[in-house]
């Protein structure tokens, strides 16, 4: 981790909380209304999600599924997000929102008119919108907690910390 968090302090509190409140109230209010108020079907906004994950490296956002009326994607998802140019198990708006996701975070000048063709003709302008200000707060606040090295102390809901990817490989 590289900031220094008191003994006793929830590092993930302290840091978005406690250390910067007027700006970690406000982060953390966005990202959680990107979940709260979505509009998005739960496959497209995981690919979309997962795919900024593994960009970013984060190793809570690469454990963390998100549910939906008692409902997640199946434990082999995050491996087609990987292959999202090739894989049969995803439908024109999932595979584009993974796709989506991967220029947005790599190549956001290379989204050209093609893309844009696409990507019209499966979402629309609101969206759009709302799939870019997700894909924005994913690869903000994702970077900020792997750079920081919370994203090795977030607690998922259960009580269970995230792996890091050498206890993956590990298992």
């Amino acid at each position: 981790m590289r900031i220094d968090i008191p003994d006793g302090k929830d590092p993930i509190g302290y840091v978005w909380g406690e250390m910067v409140p007027g700006i970690g109230a406000a982060a953390s209010d966005f990202s959680l209304a990107v979940y709260a108020h979505t509009t998005l079907g739960l496959r497209e906004f995981e690919a979309a999600r997962l795919r900024i994950a593994q960009i970013n490296g984060c190793a809570f956002c690469l454990d963390w599924r998100t549910e939906r009326d008692g409902r997640k994607v199946e434990e082999e998802f995050a491996d087609a997000v990987t292959e999202w140019r090739t894989t049969d198990a995803f439908d024109d708006r999932t595979r584009l929102a993974a796709e989506y996701a991967e220029r947005y975070a790599l190549d956001h000048h290379g989204l050209d008119e093609e893309f844009w063709t696409r990507m019209t003709a499966h979402y629309s302008q609101r969206e759009i919108v709302e799939l870019s200000m997700s894909i924005g707060s994913w690869l903000a606040f994702g970077r900020l907690n792997h750079v920081l090295g919370l994203d090795t102390v977030c607690v998922l809901t259960g009580g269970s910390s995230p792996r890091r990817e050498s206890d993956r490989a590990a298992t």
